[in-house]
């Protein structure tokens, strides 16, 4: 049997870069902060917590998907890789910054 690649890990966290207390999304695992976007490298699979890099996540860009809405495209600062992330810009608790989405896709970063 194949092991689900998504786990639900929604803890709140303190954001590497702006400091920010932040509050668990409540209905997935939030794994970006909701104020600058960045995020960090700890995950392989989704929730997983199992990457060993740690670096800070950059978001690049946002790219519209007309399915999933907002997805943050994520550079890591530390190894270079590329991470796609949906965005949680309707979350009840603590939304993703909408107008910093609405910039980022613009190419405005």
């Amino acid at each position: 049997m194949e092991e689900k690649r998504f786990r639900k890990n929604d803890n709140s966290f303190v954001c590497q870069n702006c400091k920010k207390t932040v509050e668990p999304l409540g209905y997935s695992s939030r794994n970006h902060c909701p104020f600058c976007l960045c995020s960090v490298h700890i995950d392989i699979n989704p929730g997983d917590r199992a990457c060993e890099c740690q670096g800070l996540m950059i978001p690049k860009r946002v790219e519209t998907d007309a399915k999933k809405g907002f997805i943050i495209i994520h550079e890591c600062t530390k190894c270079g890789e590329i991470k796609r992330n949906r965005a949680a810009h309707e979350a009840k608790v603590q939304p993703d910054d909408i107008k910093l989405l609405i910039k980022l896709t613009a190419g405005d970063n």
